[in-house]
C-alpha cells in the first residue's frame, strides 16, 4: 500500500541476548500475502514468556530465526489485504505463534494472520489496552475455562504479584469471588489490596488455609505439589504460571501426589478464538476493569523496559508505546 515506509524499527533476536544486548534495528516493513493483514503497532506488554525465548528458548530449532519478538499487540489495520478488515481497524492480537513461528510485536509494524486479529472499540487509554490481550486472556481462559469459576468460589491465587495475578483477581473479584493471595515477600503484600486476604507464602501453604475450592497457581512446578495438598476434596487447580523456575514435574505421580476428589487442570493460551476473546473485552466493559499498569515505557527506550522486567523492579504490566494515538 503507497504512503507506507520501506523500513521499520524492531527488535531482532538470532542468539541468546540478555536485557542490556537490546537494541533497536532497521529491518524492512513486512510485505502483505493473502489471509494475513498489515498492522501498526500502538502498544503491546512484555511477558514471561518473551524473556524465556531471548534467554533459551532462542536456541531451540521450532524458533524461527531471526525472530522479531512479542507475542501481543494493540494496533491499527493499515494494509488489510484479501482480509474482511478495513483500513483504519483497531485490533488487539495475541499468542498463535507471534513473535517465535512469524515475526511478533516488538516492531513499529507486524504481519498478522486474521484468525489472530480481533477488533475491539479503544474506550481505554494505549497505556491500559497495551496491558490487556495476553495477560487478560491467559487469567480469563485459566479462571473461566479451566477452573470453571464461579461467584460461590473461594480462589487462591498462588504467585499474585505479578501482571497475570494481578488480572485474575480483577477478574475473580468482578464476578463476585473471594479470593486469597500469595507472594514470598512481605514487601509485596501490600500490592494485593484487591484481594480479601493475603499471605506470605514460605513454600508451604498445606494445612495453612482451608475452605479453598479452586486454585490459580502461578508459581509453577516448584510448589504445585503442596497447592494440591492445600486444597479439600472437591477442590481444582489451575497450573497456569511457571514463576518458580522449575518448567517440568519430575518424578510426579498422579496417583500419590495427586490427593483423592482434587482435581488438577491446566491453561495453554495459544489459541484464543473470536468468541472467547469477545465474551473477555464485554466482560471487561461491563465491569469496568481497568488493567494495573506497572510502568509505560516509549519503544525508543524498549532495551530499559527489557531491563526492567528481567530486575523485577516493576510492579503491574510492563507496556511499550510504539507510537500515541492522534485521536
Amino acid at each position: 500500500m503507497s504512503g507506507l515506509p520501506l523500513t521499520m524499527r524492531a527488535v531482532l533476536l538470532d542468539r541468546v541476548t540478555p536485557a542490556e544486548d537490546i537494541v533497536l534495528r532497521e529491518v524492512p516493513v513486512p510485505t502483505v500475502r493473502p489471509g494475513w493483514a498489515l498492522v501498526k503497532i500502538k502498544a503491546f506488554g512484555l511477558n514471561h514468556s518473551e524473556k524465556l525465548l531471548r534467554l533459551n528458548e532462542i536456541n531451540l530449532n521450532h524458533i524461527h530465526k531471526p525472530i522479531i519478538p512479542g507475542i501481543e499487540c494493540v494496533g491499527e489495520v493499515v494494509d488489510p489485504s484479501d482480509t474482511d478488515l478495513a483500513v483504519g481497524t483497531k485490533v488487539v492480537a495475541l499468542m498463535g505463534g507471534m513473535g517465535r513461528s512469524f515475526h511478533g510485536s516488538y516492531a513499529e509494524y507486524a504481519l498478522l494472520p486474521r484468525h489472530l486479529l480481533f477488533p475491539l472499540e479503544p474506550d481505554l487509554p494505549l497505556s491500559a489496552l497495551g496491558a490487556f490481550p495476553e495477560t487478560y486472556f491467559t487469567a480469563w481462559g485459566s479462571l473461566f475455562q479451566s477452573l470453571q469459576l464461579t461467584s460461590e468460589d473461594i480462589l487462591l491465587v498462588r504467585g499474585a504479584t505479578c501482571a497475570l495475578g494481578y488480572a485474575a483477581i480483577r477478574l475473580a473479584k468482578a464476578l463476585g469471588c473471594h479470593v486469597v493471595a500469595t507472594t514470598h515477600k512481605k514487601e509485596k503484600m501490600k500490592l494485593l489490596q484487591n484481594a480479601d486476604e493475603v499471605l506470605l507464602d514460605d513454600g508451604t501453604l498445606s494445612g495453612k488455609v482451608s475452605g479453598v475450592t479452586k486454585a490459580l497457581d502461578l508459581v509453577g512446578p516448584r510448589v504445585l505439589k503442596d497447592t494440591l495438598r492445600a486444597l479439600d476434596p472437591g477442590g481444582v487447580v489451575c497450573q497456569t504460571g511457571l514463576l518458580g523456575g522449575v518448567y517440568t514435574c519430575q518424578n510426579f505421580d498422579p496417583i500419590k501426589d495427586i490427593p483423592n476428589g482434587v482435581y488438577l487442570t491446566g491453561f495453554f493460551s495459544n489459541f484464543p478464538t473470536q468468541e472467547v476473546m469477545k465474551e473477555l473485552i464485554s466482560f471487561i466493559h461491563q465491569h469496568h476493569i481497568t488493567p494495573d499498569v506497572g510502568h509505560v515505557f516509549d519503544f525508543s527506550d524498549i532495551r530499559s523496559a527489557i531491563m526492567a522486567q528481567d530486575d523485577g523492579t516493576v510492579n503491574g504490566k510492563i507496556v511499550v508505546v510504539v507510537e500515541e494515538d492522534a485521536s
